[in-house]
């Protein structure tokens, strides 16, 4: 998920039993359902984003 995050400019994805999540330069915006699971989900889509945008450096 992280790899097609990193990949396309801006786009919406959807997780299955998680919900939908929008996404803009490289990076999952902060959702509109700010539940505990939807924020620790973004937070870690992220830090695999930074990785990898990291290992290609």
């Amino acid at each position: 998920m992280a790899k097609y995050v990193k990949i396309l400019f801006r786009g919406r994805l959807y997780i299955k039993d998680v919900g939908a999540f929008e996404f803009d330069k490289g990076k999952i915006l902060i959702p509109k359902v700010k539940d505990k699971l939807h924020l620790s989900v973004m937070s870690e889509v992220n830090r695999q984003v930074l990785r990898l945008q990291t290992e290609m450096a």
